[in-house]
């Protein structure tokens, strides 16, 4: 789709990406979830898809922007049809590819591996023993 609306130069290269990234967040959610983890059942807003949204708005974010900048330059030095394209099609590729590995561990640590039905942030309390009178030892709560 980024390719297509960026040789076509229906719209320009920093809202192809937004219209590319939009089309395939949904998907990439649920390939990532069924086919990579096999997870099935119900999905977790807070758990699975809030994080995964967050994930997604970032690589939108970086690869809008590097979109942007690789079809400026591709204009500026004249650069039109097929070379222009791949210029772009590179620096979406690069700005995707810098987060896949952070998104694969967040993804397979936090969310949809089998770490993820063990992570749970609990904070519990330890007793803390009272002082001995006398002693000039404390204990550290923290």
């Amino acid at each position: 789709m980024l390719a297509f609306l960026v040789s076509t130069r229906a719209v320009g290269a920093g809202w192809a990406n937004v219209v590319a990234v939009a089309a395939g967040t949904i998907p990439s959610f649920e390939l990532n979830r069924r086919w990579v983890w096999s997870k099935g059942g119900k999905r977790s807003l807070l758990r699975e898809v809030a994080p995964f949204c967050a994930l997604s708005f970032t690589g939108l974010v970086l690869s809008t922007g590097s979109v942007h900048f690789a079809a400026a330059w591709a204009d500026r030095v004249g650069m039109g049809g097929l070379d222009r394209t791949l210029v772009v099609e590179a620096a979406h590729l690069a700005a995707w590819g810098a987060l896949w590995i952070a998104q694969f561990v967040i993804l397979d640590r936090f969310l949809f591996g089998q770490q993820a039905d063990r992570f749970v942030v609990v904070h519990r309390a330890e007793p803390v023993a009272p002082a001995r009178s006398g002693s000039a030892e404390t204990v550290d709560a923290a």
